[in-house]
């Protein structure tokens, strides 16, 4: 079987390639297919059932796994936001600038050239639908990397997955429904509309990440189970995305696209909690196997062998090399990959395929001195790990849960992978600047918002939710002696108006508030008292607790916010700091500040 696989895949692999590659195809060859390429969040290797976990149903996802090539062992950064840069750019997440999750460390240079981008150049619709974390501010956002057609949203996480705030092509919506079943119908249409051309349909699913919401009838088929709500909650949001990939797949049957479609389904790290994962030692956030290794399944149904398993392990930054590869697109001029085409592994023989390693950082701000944080390296056999007190190794082969440590019966083999992940890591840092500023002012983009995450601050000022994630906002700001600034790259000079979104009680009524840049700067006085509560969520697990201090510790609620128009402030062009401080505070405070907006207005 494994000789007829060898010599039947991989020719008819490379006969599709040679005759779809290049801008000088013959108008009668076969049009390149389609890529329709599938990511969830938070959902672990363990989260289906076809590797071994009989408390969960992905009937779907099972039956894909059978149809084309699974990956045995593949990799992917232990949180979402670097998975993501480094799926799009086939890049080292580091070398892009995304580094972390939220403080604007979660962008990606808008001048990496993404998957949407070649695929695009090439003739290619393309679109995004759901959860994009590699920046918001225009142009790294979907719009500017790639994406004609983007409908969801660009920060961490949501904060409501029923009747969701969402936004089209820059433009703020609030669809009816549940979350999945949204960004599943307009998927659905971009494929209707694009059926008779070329197309690459990112879908980035945000669930299972939390928050746990999930309509009734799948939440309830686990909960009688005797699950816990988490795990309750988790499976439920899973077999809930499952049953919307179904109805993916089955627009491409009635569409006649299944045999020109090449379907790609994968997660961005490992599970958000202790569950079933194989025996795996980690978790989210973990540098060990099972924050990082996760499902792959690649489905091109007539050109790869169902049933086929790879072995070999490979990793995100392999993606976009191998899709540009079977679509027989040329990489973009100029830009190096970190990965490499898996097309001759695809039929699942092991060929002469050199152990490679794979690095994985933990995904944190870089200190100032430069120094790695801890990390580990993968190689087929070996997992090297440096956490901050400890240096380990572990045979995967023999040991697959990392149980017993032998650094110190195998010197050789830890220095040898101590040293390349310490030049790894000093070279794919050595471009790396510090935070970006945020873009202001493009002109394909003339609003721009700055939220609380964006934002630095003293004096006493905090995150209501301590961490600063995604939705988040600043709250005790009191006093005249606080500030808070936001670090911007003007684009285009002139004169934008200003906005505060705020909230405030009647007895902070009278508060003035300057906002200033170069020297010039607006004035606005607090006149409308502003309070209500936190939206209503439909959390199955509460989202956070209040801290020994009374804080919030967790992620944060959604409010209805008012708006304080500021005037028209000048902004020269290139980088600068935009601050706002209180001038005059009569009552008990100034405001909660979710973010301000500034908007281009002349020049």
């Amino acid at each position: 079987m494994r000789d007829h696989l060898r010599c039947s895949a991989l020719p008819m692999i490379t006969a599709l390639v040679a005759l779809t590659a290049g801008p000088g195809a013959a108008d009668d060859s076969p049009r390149r297919p389609n890529v329709l390429m599938i990511l969830t969040d938070d959902q672990g290797w363990g989260d289906v059932r076809c590797h071994g976990n009989p408390a969960i149903d992905t009937p779907t996802l099972d039956a894909l796994a059978g149809q084309g090539v699974r990956f045995d062992r593949f990799f992917v950064s232990p949180v979402c936001a670097p998975t993501r840069a480094s799926l799009l750019t086939g890049r080292d997440h580091l070398r892009t600038g995304t580094v972390w999750v939220t403080h604007r460390l979660e962008s990606m240079r808008s001048e990496e050239i993404t998957l949407a981008e070649a695929l695009r150049a090439a003739g290619y619709a393309t679109g995004c639908f759901g959860k994009w974390h590699n920046g918001a501010h225009y142009p790294m956002h979907p719009n500017g990397q790639g994406f004609d057609e983007f409908l969801g949203f660009c920060g961490g996480h949501l904060n409501n997955y029923f009747n969701p705030l969402l936004e089209r092509n820059g433009r703020p919506i609030q669809p009816e429904g549940y979350i999945s079943d949204i960004l599943t119908d307009a998927a659905i249409d971009f494929l209707r509309q694009h059926h008779d051309q070329p197309f690459f349909c990112y879908i980035p699913y945000n669930v299972p990440h939390s928050p746990d919401q999930v309509p009734d009838a799948f939440f309830q088929k686990y909960a009688n189970q005797g699950l816990d709500p988490k795990l309750a909650s988790v499976y439920a949001m899973t077999e809930q995305v499952d049953a919307n990939i179904a109805r993916l797949l089955a627009t491409l049957d009635a569409l006649e696209l299944a045999d020109e479609t090449i379907v790609v389904f994968l997660s961005d790290n490992g599970p958000n909690t202790d569950r079933y994962n194989g025996g795996m030692r980690g978790r989210k956030g973990s540098i060990h196997e099972g924050g990082t290794r996760v499902p792959m399944f690649l489905r091109w149904p007539g050109t790869l062998t169902p049933g086929t398993t790879v072995s070999q392990i490979a990793a995100h930054i392999d993606v976009m090399p191998t899709i540009l590869d079977l679509c027989g697109v040329e990489p973009p001029e100029g830009v190096d990959f970190d990965g490499v085409s898996l097309i001759p592994l695809l039929d699942g023989f092991e060929p002469d395929w050199p152990d490679r390693m794979l690095f994985t950082n933990q995904c944190r701000p870089i200190p100032e001195d430069g120094s790695p944080l801890p990390g580990s390296v993968r190689t087929q056999r070996f997992r090297y790990v440096r956490e901050r007190d400890s240096e380990q190794l572990y045979d995967l082969v023999a040991d697959p849960g990392q149980q017993h440590n032998i650094a110190a019966e195998h010197p050789e083999q830890t220095r040898t992978l101590a040293n390349a992940y310490d030049s790894w890591f000093a070279e794919v840092t050595q471009d790396w600047n510090g935070v970006f500023p945020v873009p202001v002012g493009h002109p394909d983009r003339p609003r721009t918002t700055l939220l609380g995450p964006d934002a630095t601050f003293e004096g006493g000022i905090r995150w209501w939710a301590t961490h600063g994630y995604a939705n988040d906002w600043l709250t005790d700001w009191t006093r005249t002696d606080q500030s808070i600034r936001f670090d911007l790259d003007v684009l285009q000079p002139g004169k934008y108006q200003v906005t505060l979104h705020y909230t405030a009680p009647s007895a902070n009524l009278g508060a003035r508030i300057v906002a200033e840049a170069n020297g010039q700067s607006v004035e606005g006085v607090l006149a409308s008292e502003h309070d209500p509560d936190p939206i209503p969520s439909p959390d199955r697990v509460p989202r956070g607790s209040l801290n020994e201090q009374g804080h919030w510790r967790g992620e944060a609620y959604e409010k209805v916010w008012n708006d304080l128009p500021m005037g028209l402030l000048p902004l020269k062009a290139g980088r600068q700091l935009l601050s706002l401080r209180a001038v005059e505070v009569p009552g008990g405070g100034v405001m909660d500040l979710k973010g301000v907006e500034l908007e281009f207005v002349e020049p």
